[in-house]
């Protein structure tokens, strides 16, 4: 194990929803919740200021409002996050060529692979450096944890939030950890929790006292022996290096249960089609083809079928997805689909006789996904209330013209006359747009719209913090 704190954790602090406050003037300093907006959503990040009423991250999104219910309730702008994230990820690739991504807002940083700190007074240098600059780039904050291994430097940068920075000395780890939970320590989760505490263990010195012979039995070997280690302070893990995908995948989960055949199929279509889409934007293609169906009782099965050779056509995926559904019954009601590709390569070797079988196929289905987007138009005009911006299920009572369209709460807008804004909400025929921008000094604002009014077209997501004009492109 190393003895200087070069290992270095950075997370961004409630990463969704202060992205969301930067855009958006009128929400800084406010709650802000970032997640699917149905009854069956549940919150991807809640701002500090909502985590005060007991709001967090994966609670359903209907205990969230029930706790907040003055929040800002906002669908995701994952494009939006995915930008700053490429942006912070690279400021981290900077410092080392061993930067281990976590998630779109959390990584490991090996800072003595990339030479630029071998002791502690160095990667404290480094840290705050690295702070300042991510703040400068994205206008966003980020926490910074900084020890001798992995796990430390995570608890390092849980303790620094937010916004803030903590070194852990080596030679001080196990008095540091001695005192905390067994929760603290990686891979205890709420059943090992409780399985410890069964056996009269609560804290990570509890553990160290317990001995390795103990936590054996009670965990077994592997798992008992790498906690034992951990509670003594011991990671050897490494900082490894962005690992390829193994698989790419997409699934909705839905707020009524499906019953219609024809909508399953149109909405497997629909993900088989979405789903190529990332495969492709990763330059990747895949041969085996996966389905993912939960019902109406939780079940969930899985169904996989693997090709000849790898491919990233969409009419391809799209017919095998369409046979794999044919195995499943659906009659009881469905709430989760799921399209996935595996087995990925960076070459494609179609099957050029299913591709010309699933052209007919594809034409068909494209059909119904265009069908199933005009009903799921209709489906959310009957939505009373600005705020929700969320589809419900029901009998709508008139139809819903072709050039109206959907809204999501906190989505990108631009009107012809009133400019850039964000959409606060939208029921009934009506959309609430607030004008404003990153860099507008004072809360825009609100006004409301027919749905289909031809001078309000949705937009591309504005960059937090302006870019100088020395820096435009030309």
């Amino acid at each position: 194990m190393r003895t200087a704190p070069t290992i270095l954790h950075l997370d961004m602090d409630a990463f969704y929803a202060s992205a969301e406050q930067a855009a958006k003037p009128s929400l800084r300093g406010k709650a802000v919740v970032v997640g699917g907006l149905g009854p069956r959503g549940v919150v991807a990040t809640a701002s500090y200021e909502a985590r005060k009423f007991g709001v967090h991250s994966a609670m359903p999104m209907g205990q969230a409002r029930r706790l907040a219910p003055n929040a800002a309730y906002l669908v995701p702008r994952f494009g939006l996050y995915r930008e700053i994230s490429d942006q912070v990820m690279a400021l981290l690739r900077e410092l080392s060529p061993l930067v281990e991504p976590l998630s779109l807002d959390e990584a490991f940083v090996d800072l003595e692979a990339g030479g630029v700190a071998d002791d502690q007074a160095s990667a404290l240098v480094v840290g705050e450096r690295l702070r300042a600059d991510i703040k400068a780039v994205t206008g966003l904050a980020g926490s910074v944890g900084l020890a001798a291994s992995k796990m430390l430097a995570k608890i390092a940068s849980e303790d620094a939030k937010p916004d803030g920075l903590r070194l852990i000395v080596p030679g001080t780890e196990r008095d540091l950890l001695a005192p905390m939970p067994v929760r603290t320590l990686p891979g205890v989760g709420p059943a090992t929790g409780d399985h410890l505490r069964r056996g009269g263990i609560a804290t990570v010195g509890e553990i160290a006292e317990a001995g390795g012979d103990e936590l054996v039995r009670l965990l077994g070997k592997s798992h008992g022996s790498a906690l034992y280690a951990m509670a003594l302070a011991r990671d050897e893990r490494p900082v490894v290096a962005e690992r390829e995908s193994k698989s790419v995948s997409v699934e909705d989960t839905y707020d009524v249960d499906i019953h219609d055949r024809v909508r399953v199929r149109g909405e497997v279509a629909r993900l088989a089609d979405r789903c190529v889409e990332r495969l492709r934007a990763a330059g990747h293609s895949g041969r085996t083809i996966v389905l993912k169906v939960r019902r109406f009782d939780f079940s969930t099965l899985t169904r996989s079928e693997t090709l000849r050779g790898p491919t990233d056509d969409p009419g391809v995926v799209r017919e095998a997805a369409a046979r794999l559904l044919e195995s499943v019954d659906t009659t009881g009601g469905v709430r989760l689909l799921g399209v996935g590709v595996t087995g990925l390569a960076d070459y494609t070797q179609e099957d050029l006789f299913a591709q010309a079988q699933a052209q007919a196929q594809a034409e068909a289905a494209a059909e119904a996904v265009e069908a199933l987007e005009t009903q799921r138009e209709a489906v959310q005009e009957e939505r009373a209330g600005e705020a929700a911006a969320e589809p419900v299920s029901g009998t709508v009572a008139e139809p819903v013209t072709a050039a109206e369209r959907r809204w999501a709460a906190g989505h990108d807008v631009r009107h012809a006359e009133y400019g850039h804004g964000w959409v606060q909400g939208s029921g009934l025929g009506r959309v609430t747009v607030r004008f404003e921008t990153p860099e507008s000094t004072a809360p825009g604002r609100v006004r409301t719209f027919r749905t289909d009014d031809p001078a309000l077209e949705p937009a591309e997501p504005l960059p937090l913090v302006a870019v100088p004009e020395a820096l435009e492109p030309q």
